[in-house]
């Protein structure tokens, strides 16, 4: 990998300074004392984020919704499966109407959030999600769920969430002020939503079992609540966005978030990788579900333990991913974690063995997998929301969601549809393929050359 440093300053990235060159003469000698524990300084900012009492109520109710997302998505389709007689190609409609929204509305949405303030946003989106989630046991109870009504019910929660998503990664810098705890705060964050990955299938396929997907959903409303109660309760104010000098039309605005990501060489590369990312993913998962369970004949309580396992991976790269940037080069954590992520999901069509064998080794693929693109994602959000102004942090979040979760929409028909043509293990090896191929341009990428994360940006002037 390159050493050299990154390539000339784009609009709000600045490079990280060049190494002083070696004066000649002989250089003294001196023994370096061990760099000391970042976390475990007086003043560390992990230290400082302890006090924070609101980022502290947002991370709660944050955390208890991602909870409840979690079991949403299995309860989701279990109802389409088990109480509504679903099939695959139905399954796959109501997947693609989760992530679609991100496609349709992450831009007009991020010019919404960059005019207002995000807090009454953000309880909008939670209030919306309960209200949908908690239609579907009321329809059911007096027998009038439908497929369609479910496929309703999931495209506005997928539009509340693209709404909610785009607002709190706008949000958490205002609660945290400090660029250096932004990577600590996104750290704790990233450990949270891991640990929902990881815990959060068993949870849900257990309240499935015990109380029916009907009623598991109910239960789910209620995180929503409890997380608008936290977000309620926080007292930062929060600034009104300063009007506009002029006034500006709605594609103009648009306009500005996207060139500022398409400008901008970090942002345009992070964009790029995480689509691609995001598209192999998608649809590895979707196949890896149908070849396990279908071709391999693996029990699904085995399928839930080696997702809830593996999501441990998550929990492990979120909690050392202050660490690792503390001791090594940024851009080589983020070069690193990605290629762990990507090596694991090409080696999963290859697993064999017996049944023990492959389950142990498909838990530490996923354990693989979660755990570097949980740090990778750490890196790069806090990259992100370092080198934007805070102005333009509504637009270019949306610009980001639209790009790399759309794909991630496109990815899961793309494999359904690469299966049904040449198999489902063929299709897993094309998926691998792509996954291989894709370590060129994380390689490549500037953030690959970063040694540590660039000064913060200034508002520019027009983005008043």
């Amino acid at each position: 990998m390159s050493t050299t440093d990154a390539p000339p300053p784009t609009p709000g990235a600045q490079p990280a300074p060049a190494s002083v060159a070696a004066g000649s003469g002989p250089v003294p000698t001196a023994v370096t004392p061990p760099a000391p524990d970042p976390a475990s300084t007086p003043d560390s900012p992990a230290r400082r984020l302890r006090h924070n009492a609101d980022f502290r109520r947002f991370w709660f109710g944050e955390g208890v919704s991602l909870f409840g997302s979690q079991v949403t998505a299995l309860a989701l389709p279990l109802t389409a499966v088990l109480t509504l007689g679903a099939g695959p190609e139905e399954l796959g409609v109501l997947r693609f109407l989760q992530l679609v929204p991100f496609l349709l509305f992450a831009l007009p949405f991020g010019v919404w959030v960059d005019r207002s303030r995000r807090r009454p946003v953000l309880i909008g989106a939670n209030l919306a999600r309960l209200v949908l989630i908690g239609a579907v046991p009321l329809l059911a109870t007096v027998d009038q769920l439908h497929l369609w009504a479910l496929f309703a019910v999931t495209f506005g929660v997928g539009v509340a969430t693209v709404l909610f998503d785009v607002c709190w990664m706008s949000y958490v810098p205002v609660l945290v002020r400090d660029p250096k705890q932004l990577v600590v705060a996104n750290g704790k964050l990233g450990a949270t939503s891991s640990a929902a990955d990881a815990a959060g299938p068993s949870l849900g396929g257990a309240l499935v079992g015990a109380l029916t997907a009907p009623v598991t959903l109910a239960l789910d409303a209620l995180s929503y609540l409890v997380s608008t109660i936290a977000l309620a309760l926080i007292r930062t104010r929060e600034p009104v966005p300063p009007a506009p000098a002029r006034r500006r039309r709605l594609s103009a605005e648009l306009g500005e978030g996207l060139r500022w990501v398409i400008g901008d060489g970090y942002l345009r590369a992070i964009a790029l990788v995480g689509a691609a990312c995001n598209f192999i993913t998608a649809g590895v998962q979707s196949l890896f579900l149908v070849y396990v369970v279908s071709d391999q004949g693996l029990d699904p309580a085995l399928l839930g333990l080696v997702f809830s396992v593996g999501a441990v991976g998550g929990i492990g790269g979120a909690l050392v991913t202050s660490r690792l940037l503390a001791r090594f080069r940024l851009g080589r954590v983020y070069v690193g974690s990605l290629a762990v992520a990507f090596a694991a999901c090409a080696l999963i069509p290859v697993v064999g063995g017996t049944p023990p064998v492959r389950v142990a080794l498909y838990t530490a693929l996923y354990f693989l997998m979660f755990g570097g693109v949980t740090t990778g994602n750490i890196v790069v959000l806090s990259l992100r929301q370092t080198i934007t102004p805070r102005a333009l942090l509504g637009r270019m979040n949306a610009a980001m969601r639209m790009l790399m979760v759309g794909f991630g929409a496109i990815g899961a028909p793309v494999g359904g549809v690469l299966g049904g043509a040449i198999g489902v293990r063929q299709a897993l090896f094309a998926m691998s393929a792509a996954a291989i191929v894709m370590l060129v341009p994380i390689l490549l990428s500037p953030v690959g050359r970063l040694r540590q994360m660039p000064p913060p940006a200034a508002d520019p002037a027009d983005a008043s």
